[in-house]
């Protein structure tokens, strides 16, 4: 594997390097306007920029065999947000040079997430995002009250044990467990937050109403997998039905095994193909970006500011890249650099 570094930040321009940290089980603080939380990032076989290779017992674990790199994340969004308008996925900001037969491994992409957008081939900033809570491997959610501390509420991050699916509080989080809370009371997040919040029918009408639902509709008390989760939360409305704010703290560990990052860097996907990624990659980081949905309730464009991303306000991003650039090489070996 070449020498790699990685960075993590609230935003595309507050990266600061976190390589030291890779594969240690220590954590990164990530503080904004817009989320507070931790990351923790595992590469099988990762080399550093000094050349040294390094590993983690993440990858001897039984739960997690075969998977080959991992990104954790713990913390809470400091704004309301419908489940549906917080996005998971990989932004860049140049074209990308895509290997013939990608075609195969953008199908095999949608078969693990049904729930992904994306624009790989843009000739400006590709893309591909998917709601964070339908695309998330392992998702754990805890409900806060006003006078909780967050850390009694959850395990030591990263913790010992591997994440597991834990929605058991999700139903705390709903539209309509939010209409009697003091955070029904903030800025909504959404059109279905605001469509309940607005609601003038009385309270038995709507308890009514509450009741002729779950009986048509499966229990999200009901998750008790992580296919289940991602199966129900395919729907778009189920989604909007779920509202994050300051008192939801969420884990997720975004894990897979399909890249390969030792000896080289390559993507493997079922049936034997396989692709070379060292002769397609440009050197230009790879991002792996939390964010808002493009024109979502709270986005920047809806509340005035223009921007011309093809998605919203970041609220973290782990970036991936060389550990030296071609300038860097060059000014190395004495040369000057054009």
């Amino acid at each position: 594997m070449p020498p790699m570094r990685v960075l993590a930040g609230p935003g595309l321009d507050s990266l600061v390097p976190i390589t030291d940290i890779v594969n240690t089980g220590a954590s990164h603080s990530i503080t904004s306007d817009l989320f507070e939380g931790e990351v923790a990032v595992n590469i099988k076989g990762f080399t550093d920029p000094d050349g040294h290779v390094l590993d983690s017992e993440y990858f001897n674990r039984e739960e997690r065999k075969g998977v080959t790199w991992s990104i954790q994340v713990q913390g809470r969004f400091l704004q309301t947000y419908s489940a549906d308008d917080i996005l998971f996925g990989n932004t860049f900001d140049k074209p990308l040079k895509l290997p013939w037969g990608s075609g195969a491994a953008l199908k095999f992409m949608k078969f693990v997430d049904p729930t992904m957008d994306h624009d790989l081939a843009s000739p400006t900033k590709p893309w591909a995002l998917s709601p964070l809570i339908s695309t998330m491997p392992y998702f754990a959610h805890a409900k806060m009250n006003y006078n909780d501390d967050k850390s009694s509420l959850v395990a030591p991050f990263p913790a010992e044990q591997s994440l597991m699916d834990d929605t058991s509080q999700l139903t705390m989080a709903t539209v309509n467990s939010l209409d009697d809370s003091p955070a029904s009371s903030a800025s909504s997040s959404s059109s279905s937050l605001s469509s309940a919040t607005s609601s003038t029918s009385t309270t038995s009408s709507k308890k009514m109403l509450d009741l002729g639902r779950k009986k048509k509709e499966p229990r999200m008390d009901n998750l008790t997998t992580a296919a289940a989760r991602r199966s129900y939360f395919h729907e778009t409305n189920n989604r909007r039905k779920v509202i994050f704010g300051p008192e939801d703290v969420i884990t997720t560990d975004f894990c897979y095994g399909f890249l390969e990052f030792s000896p080289g860097l390559s993507l493997r996907l079922p049936g034997g193909v396989s692709f070379d990624l060292m002769k397609y990659w440009d050197g230009q980081p790879v991002r792996f970006v939390c964010c808002e949905r493009k024109n979502s309730p709270n986005s920047d464009v809806v509340n005035g500011d223009s921007n011309e991303d093809p998605w919203g306000r970041i609220f973290w991003c782990i970036a991936i890249e060389p550990a030296f650039t071609t300038e860097d090489e060059n000014v190395a070996q004495g040369v000057e650099s054009a």
